[in-house]
């Protein structure tokens, strides 16, 4: 079997199998092959890249899921609707307020809201910095603690 892109003249691009290259050319000069997409009798061979199999003796590393590379997320290409900037802004007023009675207290955010947690010290607002294993260890210890919607400088970062 071989595998060739195809194209039709409206640009839809899709796969064709055929038993060999004369199968393909064959079944064209019948007419049998159509586009998939809009029925176009117009079908031709599109450009391709060629497969390139790795070399069999080279050691090809695995990386474990938690290291795989996430897939960005799609961007829009069109301005933000109104109400999405208006709603943006007043969150974004909301956690300015918030912070404004809160204290920094960096990376020491997990050992800090345990602490209050367990009583060792007085409870009070406060915001930091913490990684991804030690905000899910606080919630799986019950400790109230929640991401804030948008990035907050350290003070001594601010200009």
């Amino acid at each position: 079997m071989i595998v060739f892109d195809l194209a039709c003249t409206a640009g839809h691009r899709f796969e064709g199998w055929f038993g060999s290259s004369a199968d393909y050319e064959d079944q064209r000069a019948r007419g049998l092959l159509a586009c998939p997409s809009c029925g176009s009798g117009e079908v031709s061979k599109a450009p391709m890249a060629p497969a390139v199999p790795a070399k069999g003796n080279q050691r090809q590393e695995v990386l474990p899921p938690s290291a795989q590379p996430t897939p960005a997320q799609p961007m829009a290409n069109t301005p933000m609707p109104p109400e999405v900037q208006k709603a943006l802004a007043a969150l974004a007023k909301v956690q300015a307020e918030a912070l404004k009675n809160s204290t920094w207290v960096g990376d020491r955010f997990a050992e800090e809201t345990r602490k209050m947690h367990y009583g060792e010290r007085d409870e009070a607002p406060i915001h930091g910095q913490a990684s991804l294993a030690e905000a899910k260890a606080l919630i799986e210890e019950g400790v109230p603690v929640a991401p804030l919607p948008f990035p907050v400088a350290p003070p001594d970062k601010l200009n």
